[in-house]
């Protein structure tokens, strides 16, 4: 689709998640982020309700809304309470029938598993960092320094810190020891690639398109160490990484760096299934570009990468999230069609109504 021409009356279900056991500042700052969304889109001719999801029953909650008519903005994390369940959330939608934003929940399942992810992107010839998983404690013959070592389930740089550049074999295992007992699951460790970071957008299916390149500058500091996006960088404003790391947006680039870059993002979003919209974190080192993480249904928060790239491009903060809608549109069984398909399903809608009770599909089926 042109990604310029939209419709704005769409109409759009807003779903987002609350977990009653986040503080209240988390609380209210995830709200304020929800109607700063909502509000734009509203005021481009969006019909918007908002609907939280506050406990575990999703299917429950979608109950009044008709699958035919709107669309689900899929805004939510996880469900409350059961970590790492964001794919479970499309999952229950794609059972239910609604046609949503973003990922399917296979891409987000793989999404979920940096092993399967760098597995995947190995067979498909896209670069990516040297990689190993451990799952004890030990250095396994890894040779290659200086190291990252990270979650190899979590994402949001969960467990990343300046202490996961490691630089010895006794270090490499410490780390790995750290991460095994903290987070439950097996460790990544991938050699680190000290260089220029890129966050690269996409949006789009079949036809996609790359929007205005982000930088993270990391010339404020001088030790390697800190020279990555750790949790403290995203999530802490008090934090010398949240203070010091600048975003230069659009990246200043050869025009030959700049085409490569593109053809990697739009390589490794095809690769691992991307709908709508991705954000891919890309580092360049010695000419070569290196897929780092791949972010289907990335945060779009309006100081994100994502949301600034596409400010740039021409789209206030509402008509972004309407880009996100009508690409899912596509997907919509009544919204997809042409006007004349829509008027014809109308009349065919009409003709059938009289005898529709006769098939009635049992309790609970769809």
């Amino acid at each position: 689709m042109d990604i310029h021409s939209i419709d704005t009356n769409l109409p759009v279900l807003m779903l987002y998640n609350i977990d009653p056991e986040w503080s209240r500042v988390e609380i209210k700052e995830s709200k304020q982020i929800l109607k700063t969304l909502s509000g734009a889109m509203q005021k481009e001719g969006h019909p918007v309700t908002e609907i939280c999801l506050n406990n575990k029953d999703l299917a429950g909650l979608m109950k009044p809304y008709a699958p035919e008519e709107t669309i689900v903005f899929n805004w939510c994390e996880e469900i409350p309470g059961i970590p790492h369940s964001y794919d479970q959330i499309a999952q229950t939608l794609e059972h239910l029938g609604y046609t949503f934003t973003g990922a399917d929940s296979k891409a987000l399942t793989f999404s979920q598993d940096k092993r399967l992810v760098k597995q995947w992107l190995d067979s498909c010839g896209i670069s990516t960092p040297r990689w190993q998983v451990f799952t004890t404690a030990s250095r396994d013959g890894w040779t290659n320094f200086p190291a990252i070592v990270k979650p190899a389930l979590d994402h949001c740089s969960l467990g990343v810190t300046r202490e996961s550049v490691v630089w010895s074999p006794e270090a490499l295992s410490s780390r790995i020891g750290f991460i095994l007992e903290n987070f439950k699951g097996p460790a990544l460790v991938e050699e680190f690639i000290d260089g220029r970071e890129f966050h690269v957008t996409v949006v789009g299916n079949g036809t996609l398109h790359v929007l205005p390149i982000a930088e993270m500058d990391f010339s404020a500091f001088d030790n390697t160490n800190d020279r990555l996006c750790t949790y403290e960088s995203k999530f802490d404003p008090q934090s010398n990484a949240y203070r010091m790391i600048k975003l230069n947006i659009p990246a200043r680039m050869t025009n030959d760096e700049e085409k490569r870059l593109i053809k990697i993002a739009k390589d490794a979003y095809r690769a691992a299934n991307c709908r709508d919209y991705a954000r891919l974190d890309i580092r360049l080192r010695d000419g070569n570009f290196y897929i780092l993480d791949i972010n289907p249904n990335a945060d779009i928060s309006p100081d994100t990468s994502p949301a600034l790239a596409a400010q740039l491009a021409g789209f206030s903060y509402g008509r972004f999230g309407s880009l996100l809608v009508n690409l899912a549109s596509k997907r919509h069984p009544k919204f997809g069609m042409t006007g004349s398909q829509r008027t014809t399903g109308i009349e065919r809608r009409s003709r059938t109504k009289i005898s529709a009770k006769r098939f009635q599909p049992a309790d609970g089926l769809p």
